[in-house]
């Protein structure tokens, strides 16, 4: 399983396109945010044609925003710590700069010319806002054009596709995406980047408030990058509207060795190949040998408890999100059919074949989830799992007159969870399985974002990574 380079991807290896270890040569002269801009161009030129990571570019902004950071850095009067860092956005968000089509060719040429409230908070920052990244059709699961950086026969998981695959290929340091069910975290583990998906509400999230689990989140290369993305824009626009928005450190929080963890499997557990099963306990068994203590079903009435209570998270998560997003998608395939993909168009069918107490139910077990979580999550310091089930899988495209592919740019099921919980979760690389990357997530109660990237801090810069053919 090679990338367009014929590389294989191997954690223990793999060192990623970074930002914050740049800004003192930005401050001593010899190097400057825009020749790092323009590093970034020619990666882009180089991988972009198989990889096709974008919706948009915009390098005559990017490379004025750069110029003027350029300047800040040399008179000593940057914005903030991530003034001149190329970032890319998720193609839902707005941008005044650049169309907002969210892969749906209902939207093409969709052009509002206003900033998302997270993109606003980002360019106050001095960012270098540079790109729209592709996404799946309006966040769902319709894939669009990008492939997996490391096999671009398989997808790079979804929505947040062209982020993850961004960011992992050296385009930029970082990107933003959103996430509803698994849209951060699946395509964060299936190429290698680390991730945050802040507590619910934990970053504004202007424009894109129409589901109740939908959450801005940060693709980075290091846990640095992320958490200074993360908390740049935190501190200018704050969360969601009635939500405290993400509180910590304005500086990344230093690396914290837990002293235990719960380990979850989840409905997960029983799709998992055998090959993904033994890293992640090789993984598991090297948290032991550094004296770590780990719970699991198997040894704690509590962590069962806990696993009976995220049990169809998926149909949960799904349901809810379904009857939230069904008036308006019912408008845009009443006023434009043909732009709306028959997936789309599944997932309206099943939300209007549903009653308001169906809905009432859904809200009832995640809430009662909730519950059980909060109760629970204080017996450890975090909970880790796997981000995704598996490598990437092959995704050869839809085939004429056969049914639709359930979910052609993987299975959430192993992030379902956290977003029925409101809870914050980092996916960690830190384990490949036959040359592709498959992540560890770390993840915590609601307002706990600080303490769960101190914890991915610590298992990034401590734990040996895992590599199974």
């Amino acid at each position: 399983m090679t990338d367009s380079k014929g590389e294989t991807y191997d954690p223990r290896e793999f060192r990623g396109l970074t930002f914050h270890d740049m800004t003192e040569k930005f401050r001593d002269g010899s190097d400057t945010p825009r020749d790092y801009l323009e590093r970034c161009i020619e990666t882009i030129a180089v991988r972009e044609p198989v990889v096709k990571a974008f919706a948009a570019l915009n390098e005559d902004g990017a490379r004025e925003a750069a110029d003027a950071s350029t300047t800040r850095w040399k008179d000593g009067r940057t914005l903030s710590a991530i003034d001149g860092m190329p970032v890319a956005i998720k193609d839902l968000l707005e941008t005044k700069d650049m169309p907002t089509q969210m892969g749906c060719d209902a939207y093409e040429g969709n052009f509002p010319k206003r900033d998302n409230a997270a993109v606003w908070a980002l360019r106050q920052a001095g960012a270098v806002v540079f790109g729209k990244t592709v996404t799946a059709e309006l966040g769902g699961s319709h894939p669009g054009p990008t492939t997996n950086p490391y096999d671009p026969s398989r997808t790079p998981g979804g929505s947040s596709s062209g982020s993850g695959a961004a960011v992992a290929t050296g385009m930029v340091p970082a990107a933003i995406g959103t996430q509803v069910g698994g849209s951060i975290i699946r395509p964060a583990a299936f190429c290698g980047n680390v991730a945050l998906k802040p507590s619910q509400g934990g970053i504004n999230r202007g424009e894109r408030q129409a589901t109740s689990m939908s959450t801005h989140g940060v693709h980075a290369n290091c846990i640095e990058d992320m958490w200074q993305v993360a908390i740049e824009i935190a501190a200018r626009t704050g969360g969601d509207r009635g939500a405290p928005g993400l509180i910590g450190p304005p500086t990344p929080p230093a690396a914290s060795k837990p002293a235990r963890l719960i380990v979850v499997e989840s409905d997960g557990w029983a799709i998992l190949d055998d090959s993904s099963k033994s890293a992640f306990e090789i993984l598991m068994e090297g948290l032991q040998s550094q004296g770590i203590e780990l719970l699991r079903r198997r040894n704690s009435t509590s962590v069962e408890q806990l696993e009976k209570a995220i049990e169809g998270a998926g149909d949960i998560c799904s349901a809810i999100t379904a009857w939230e997003n069904h008036w308006a998608l019912r408008n845009l395939i009443d006023e434009k059919p043909d732009g709306v993909s028959q997936r789309i168009k599944n997932t309206v069918a099943s939300a209007e074949a549903m009653s308001p107490e169906d809905y009432r139910l859904a809200l009832l077990d995640r809430e009662k989830a909730q519950a059980t979580h909060a109760q629970v999550g204080g017996i450890a310091d975090a909970i880790v799992t796997l981000a995704c089930p598996g490598p990437a899988p092959l995704w050869p495209g839809d085939i004429p007159g056969e049914p639709l592919a359930p979910r052609p740019t993987g299975d959430a099921i192993y992030n379902y969870p956290s977003s029925m919980l409101f809870a914050p979760v980092v996916t960690v690389p830190l384990m490949s399985v036959g040359g592709l990357p498959v992540g560890l997530q770390v993840m915590g109660r609601q307002g706990e974002d600080a303490r769960v990237t101190a914890i991915a801090r610590w298992l990034k810069d401590s734990v040996t990574p895992v590599s199974v053919d």
